[in-house]
């Protein structure tokens, strides 16, 4: 399996409890991120297969395994991403991206200047921004029709229209 082929949907956040149970970060929809199947490391080997799951504390997901695993195993674990077969999750209809398949793509302006590549998407409790890493530092751009509206992933590139407003970042963190 390449790299294309997995997609991560989570990551481990810990044990809970003392028998085998762990906490789950799903970075998507907590009911169901148990539902694609067995968890596969970057490899596309098998780590856990989830056999139940619940809803935890701070919008985590508590999950038991059909593998044995201790408290001791999970913690040592944690942050471990879970990825799961792109096969495995649904189609998507034609206005939807997996954030996967939008970090790297080319970012450029409406008259097709270069701006640098989707780093990340980040979610800051208002909707989803994506961060533009480019050669003058980086750009947060919300992920609106407005302000991405042409997203072509099979040309490997994305049209941004940042709002006036919008700071560049520099570097360091700092308002540039």
């Amino acid at each position: 399996m390449t790299k294309r082929d997995l997609v991560v949907i989570a990551a481990l956040a810990g044990a809970h409890g003392v028998k085998g149970e762990a906490r789950i970060k799903a970075f998507g929809d907590a009911g169901t991120v148990c539902a694609y199947g067995p968890f596969l490391d970057e490899s596309g080997a098998v780590l856990f297969t989830p056999v139940s799951a619940k809803p935890g504390p701070n919008g985590l997901v508590i999950a038991r395994f059909k593998e044995t695993v201790t408290r001791e195993q999970l913690l040592a674990m944690k942050s471990t991403k879970l990825h799961v077969p792109r096969a495995a999750l649904p189609q998507l209809e034609e206005d939807e991206f997996y954030y996967a398949d939008l970090i790297g793509l080319a970012a450029e302006t409406l008259q097709g200047e270069i701006l640098g590549k989707v780093k990340a998407i980040q979610d800051y409790g208002a909707g989803d921004i994506l961060e533009i890493a480019g050669p003058d530092g980086t750009l947060l751009v919300p992920f609106t029709r407005e302000a991405a509206p042409h997203v072509d992933v099979k040309a490997g590139r994305i049209v941004v229209d940042p709002p006036e407003d919008d700071e560049e970042i520099g570097g360091d963190g700092a308002p540039g």
